[in-house]
């Protein structure tokens, strides 16, 4: 034991020269926030302006294809008092119920949400020495850096002594004996194969090989197995690392409620500014839904700052069009004279600028690519000599990082939002330009640039729904959202020292208004129809709306109004958009039919009790229920279905929705469904499955038959169920039989 102790004490003296220069470095580069800002421009100290972000639980590393704003929209109305706040530096802390310790951790959060913020903060405040002083050892390893490396073959020792020079006299033991972390952000952003299943084992640190074999036995644990490892991504990308390499998943949220205020109170000095500022943001639902993304709250205090402060003149922003088209004004205005010398922009090199930055914006979300290489830039036709003018017209929208380790450089927009923004805008301009006789090769070929092809604005924005209809995941919809807002004459007039006289557009919105209002009328998806009336939101269209309140406030007319299919989607997106909590939906308010409830299944994601005894529902009812209950984001915990032809076939649907982790259903009421020993089956095999939650299950007036009462019985046994209460009536006496865990 001794000579052991006298080995872990010389090895300890050796590390703090390492640890301090490392420390050091560290703090340097990560102490300082370039928000939404190119390195050219100042930055801010991190400690002064972080706010606490809203980290949770997450789950599963499920994949979610949703587009990001979707699933901010879902997030922003879960109640904080229903998920478990974690730290950010307490992320590799086991929570009460885990008994085995962390060693590998996957945060998750959409794009602009803070989770390269949340981890540039952990770094800092471990150089500091405040938090986390048992790791002695910290290597960040971004995936935008390691993407460089690619066709380099070297040892992880080489690794880490080429990003890290300062660990020169480390020796391969010491990486065995110490504690030590590894931080790649941005999994997302990987252009590695990362190749789990045919990669081969790796299990020597100083033995070389490509890049992406040691990222994949550095997780899978064959490399240093006792480290540390910390991942951050995207909701899309999570899936590419196994399931059985993560031991703990947490998301990033973004900012709650009160940090939202928090946040515009800290960047905006004049408290009465700040006051005005978030008391404008809580006027527009959408903007306030947003802004849960902290770069978004950065775009819209840039904005209102200035316009609620009269240092500008004009509008005040509703719409998320509104609103980028402002920031683009205000980056453009307001650009670094380093490049320019003069307080006048050029309005030839600023339109060039624009155009060629939303081509390479176009072209790259066809492709779902967030960063971006030489080569990139290069297809997109912009000279790689000449992109400190792209960044120096919009130092805070389009950005150059830092060259990497002499291999190359990296280009991003500041947010996937931006990059959707200017998107909308190289096509609108590109579409009012071009001549419409003339193959070019946008048009030849296909995806999002055959909208190219159409012949007149209306043929165009109508294409343009269509194809955001067509995607599964949504992720046009934002696109969408800023192609139409683009489209009105208010938005042009802001833009006009970038449009010439050619690219105005001078066509009638009604066409469009009447297709997305013929589209919601025909569409069978509620989320796509929530998403159209954003659009219509944008287009400044708020009739099938305005309908809807009427009859909101009268009351109990809603009941015998004959509403038309668009409209009972109007009343969705109204309720959805609500500020107040809905905590029960009952379809026999509105419509006891199969029809109203599809339209209105938004509304029963986001309640907590949903009343749907007697409406004449079905088979569909149970594919779409299955579907709220598998939800990540789901509130439900009690579902009323009594009285409705559900048979063994409706249950089944059901059922699985109960198997999946995400379902929190405490009570299910399925009395006189036409249930038999089939659906009991189902329903038994369900609870085996996921018995942490429903707690009571009403099956009366069914036919269980002898088997089916006993499946279910014995679950009432089980000490791993939660089921408290099951009701069915006996099959030999016919009389209801409550039972009851003792």
């Amino acid at each position: 034991m001794k000579q052991t102790d006298l080995a872990n004490t010389l090895e300890s003296q050796l590390a703090p020269a390492c640890q301090q220069k490392l420390k050091s470095k560290l703090r340097e580069k990560y102490q300082r926030i370039n928000e939404g800002i190119s390195a050219q421009v100042k930055s801010a100290l991190l400690n002064e302006i972080y706010t606490e972000l809203f980290i949770t639980e997450g789950g599963g590393g499920d994949i979610n294809q949703e587009h990001e704003v979707k699933q901010i929209e879902a997030a922003s109305r879960k109640r904080p008092t229903e998920e478990r706040p974690i730290k950010c530096n307490d992320i590799f802390k086991p929570l009460p119920e885990q008994n085995q310790p962390i060693k590998t951790v996957l945060t998750k959060g959409v794009a602009g949400i803070g989770k390269t913020v949340s981890v540039q903060k952990f770094i800092l405040d471990w150089t500091v020495g405040e938090v986390n002083q048992d790791v002695l050892f910290i290597f960040p390893l971004p995936f935008r850096e390691l993407n460089l490396m690619k066709e380099t073959k070297l040892s992880l020792v080489n690794l880490l002594q080429r990003f890290f020079p300062e660990t020169q006299d480390l020796k391969p033991r010491h990486y065995k004996s110490y504690k030590i972390m590894f931080i790649f952000d941005g999994l997302d952003e990987c252009r590695l194969p990362l190749d789990f299943q045919n990669n081969e084992n790796l299990v020597e640190i100083e033995e070389q090989t490509s890049v992406d074999v040691l990222l994949t036995n550095l997780i899978k644990g064959n490399l240093l197995p006792s480290a540390l490892l910390w991942i951050t991504s995207r909701p899309a990308a999570v899936s590419q690392i196994p399931p059985e390499c993560v031991h703990q998943v947490t998301e990033v949220r973004g900012f709650s409620d009160p940090q939202k205020e928090e946040y515009f109170k800290k960047r905006i000095r004049d408290e009465d500014l700040a006051n005005k500022v978030f008391t404008h943001i809580r006027s527009s639902r959408s903007l306030y839904i947003m802004c849960h993304i902290p770069v978004f709250c950065w775009i819209t205090a840039t904005v209102l700052e200035r316009m609620l402060s009269e240092a500008e003149s004009g509008e005040i922003p509703k719409t998320l069009t509104q609103m980028f088209t402002r920031f683009l004004i205000f980056q453009i205005k307001h650009k670094s004279q380093k490049y320019s010398g003069k307080s006048e922009t050029d309005p030839q090199q600023t339109r060039e600028s624009i155009l060629a930055l939303g081509k390479l914006a176009f072209q790259q979300l066809e492709k779902g690519n967030l960063i971006f290489y030489e080569e990139d830039l290069r297809e997109s036709g912009i000279d790689i000599r000449e992109v400190s003018v792209y960044s120096g017209v919009c130092t805070q929208i389009f950005r150059q990082e830092h060259e990497l380790l002499d291999l190359g450089k990296v280009f991003s927009f500041v947010h996937l939002s931006i990059q959707e923004f200017l998107a909308a805008l190289y096509a609108f301009l590109y579409f009012n330009t071009k001549d419409r006789n003339m193959q070019t090769t946008e048009q030849q070929t296909t995806g999002l640039s055959e909208l190219f092809s159409r012949k007149s604005m209306n043929d165009f924005l109508s294409s343009a729904v269509d194809k955001a209809l067509q995607s599964e995941s949504g992720h046009l919809d934002l696109f969408l959202r800023f192609l139409l807002g683009l489209s009105l004459e208010s938005n042009q007039t802001l833009l006009r020292f970038i449009l010439t006289q050619k690219e105005k557009s001078s066509h009638s919105n009604e066409e469009t208004v009447k297709y997305i209002k013929k589209k919601i009328e025909e569409n069978s998806s509620p989320e796509k129809s929530i998403n159209l009336f954003h659009c219509l939101n944008e287009l400044n269209d708020h009739s099938l709306v305005q309908e809807v309140q009427k009859y909101l406030s009268g009351g109990d007319r809603l009941h015998q109004a004959r509403l038309s299919p668009a409209q009972w989607s109007a009343l969705a997106f109204v309720l959805v958009n609500s500020e107040e909590e809905l905590e029960e939906f009952n379809l026999s308010k509105y419509d006891p039919s199969e029809k109203c409830f599809l339209r209105l299944l938004p509304v029963v994601k986001i309640s907590k009790r949903a009343l749907l005894a007697s409406c004449n529902l079905g088979v569909k009812t149970c594919e779409s229920l299955e579907s709220v209950l598998k939800l990540e984001n789901s509130s439900l915990i009690e579902l009323d279905l009594s009285n409705n032809n559900l048979q063994d076939s409706g249950v089944e649907l059901l059922s699985a929705g109960l198997k999946s982790s995400h379902c929190k259903l405490q009570t299910l009421r399925l009395s006189g469904c036409m249930i038999t020993e089939k659906g009991c089956s189902s329903l038994a095999s369900a609870l085996n499955s996921n018995p942490s939650h429903l707690k009571e299950l009403d099956l009366t007036y069914n036919h269980p038959g002898e088997s089916g009462e006993k499946l279910l019985s014995a679950r009432l046994e089980d000490p791993h169920c939660s089921l408290e209460t099951l009701r069915y009536e006996e099959v030999l006496r016919g009389k209801i039989q409550v039972c009851c865990r003792c």
